[in-house]
């Protein structure tokens, strides 16, 4: 069979998104501003009648959070989104002055830092893709697996896709946004191309999560909590508040702290972190769940930016590209990030042109990924158990700069600010590095002489039947 697309008129103007996660979802909405037909392949068969779990997405049962930055991209590429998102049940909160938040220097006061969106990633997956397919030169091909790409007439370039069900799919542009389960290091040595090189770092981080409904406590002065781990006390948790009157408790531990998956024993590894706040949030909560664990936390970048050759006609982003450690709630925003940089990459290019711009895109939509990266390696180095390339000194150094900010950011507005604005991926990690903020920093903020901290923060008044 002749695999021109050129022979394929149908395909002249038609892309194909492969998966239909966060990633694929935003990749086709941008892609669909030059192309006049969108297909995006989804192995999983696709929930119709509202949020559910599939088995493509394993991580949607623990704590998800949108940053302030993905959010305002997402808008951008799907006007109206916010308002759905909040409609179905997620919610948008201050961070962190409506949590409980310890960090890995102290409690957290009441400084400025970023808005987040809450919410589960069954909903927020669903109604993502309910507003992406409003546009009606998108459509999903549920259950259906993609089993390589369909060479052009050069034998290198792409032209489609091949489809365990039907078939090649040909196509100008195709998007590889499967996930961390992405095949397309073996798809491209099919077409001549060589494997990009990989860097990884693992902190052997691991997840364990179940929904409670919420007890009810009219002085309960937060709406979340999150109590950090730190590499001389691995063990932390999340907790947030999802539709239906539920909380989503997430226990995060590295190595042999990694959580468990019992059902008495999560309650009491909540027993076992810094402070006992989270186990006086959920002692007399009603569990409406088992524990689920996660352990693929790894980060892990395969370098398809820095091959000399790359195929006409194919990108890969998301997490089939770069992935990190969850639990510094980047994934989403990153996949923001990327959707944002293929739609400005784009702009203004007929299909044609924009097969042939593939590498420059490739590169173009890797930056996305450069800060949240530089932030979870950075702090995974921080733990002896963290397999990947040792620190360099000047990563040592900005870790030693990184103490001292968090500890400012506790409390400290002028630091809080610029903070959070790097966390969120809404401001460059220069931000940080402004003269005025280094020498506020350095001058004024130093780390603890005592690591131990407070059961609870000054302006919360502790558990019910503390006394405090």
């Amino acid at each position: 069979m002749d695999d021109d697309t050129d022979n394929h008129p149908e395909a002249h103007d038609h892309a194909v998104v492969l998966g239909a996660g966060l990633a694929g979802l935003l990749a086709a909405r941008a892609l669909a501003q030059r192309f006049a037909r969108v297909t995006v392949v989804e192995r999983d068969e696709l929930p119709d009648t509202g949020p559910a779990f599939r088995p493509g997405v394993p991580q949607s049962r623990h704590v998800h959070v949108l940053w302030s930055r993905g959010l305002e991209l997402m808008e951008e590429l799907l006007p109206g989104v916010t308002r759905e998102l909040l409609a179905a049940g997620a919610a948008l909160m201050e961070s962190p002055r409506d949590f409980l938040w310890l960090s890995s220097a102290d409690w957290f006061h009441r400084v400025p830092g970023s808005r987040i969106l809450v919410g589960s990633r069954e909903l927020i997956d669903w109604t993502v893709r309910r507003e992406v397919l409003r546009d009606e030169r998108i459509r999903v091909r549920a259950g259906s697996t993609a089993t390589g790409l369909v060479a052009g007439p050069d034998g290198r370039s792409v032209a489609g896709v091949r489809l365990r069900e039907g078939g090649p799919l040909p196509a100008r542009f195709v998007v590889d946004a499967t996930g961390r389960t992405s095949r397309a290091p073996a798809w491209l040595a099919a077409l001549g191309h060589p494997a990009p090189a990989t860097t990884r770092y693992d902190s052997r981080l691991g997840y364990s999560s179940r929904y409670y409904e919420v007890p009810p406590d009219p002085a309960r002065r937060w709406q979340g909590m999150y109590v950090q781990g730190r590499p001389d006390s691995p063990r932390g948790g999340v907790l947030v508040p999802l539709d239906d009157g539920r909380w989503l408790a997430t226990l995060i531990g590295n190595g042999e702290h990694a959580p468990p998956t019992g059902d008495e024993e999560f309650l009491e590894y909540t027993r076992t972190l810094r402070t006992p706040a989270l186990y006086d949030a959920l002692r007399d909560a009603k569990p409406l769940s088992l524990p689920t664990g996660f352990r693929s936390t790894a980060n892990e970048w395969r370098h398809y930016e820095r091959l000399d050759r790359w195929p006409a006609g194919f990108v890969v982003l998301g997490d089939a590209a770069c992935r990190f450690n969850p639990v510094y709630g980047h994934g989403m925003t990153v996949a923001a990030l990327a959707a944002d940089a293929l739609a400005g990459a784009i702009r203004g290019l007929a299909p044609r042109e924009i097969a042939a711009a593939a590498r420059r895109i490739q590169r173009r939509t890797a930056t996305a990924a450069d800060v949240a990266w530089q932030i979870a390696t950075s702090e995974d180095m921080r733990y002896p158990e963290t397999e990947g390339p040792p620190p360099d000194r000047a990563t040592k150094v900005l870790q030693a700069y990184m103490s001292r900010v968090i500890v400012g950011a506790n409390a400290d507005p002028e630091i809080s600010r610029p903070f959070f604005g790097v966390l969120s991926l809404s401001a460059s990690p220069n931000t940080l590095l402004s003269p005025g903020t280094v020498i506020r920093v350095l001058s004024k903020w130093r780390l603890p002489t005592a690591p131990e901290t407070a059961a609870y923060p000054p302006h919360h008044p502790g558990p019910p039947d503390s006394g405090s």
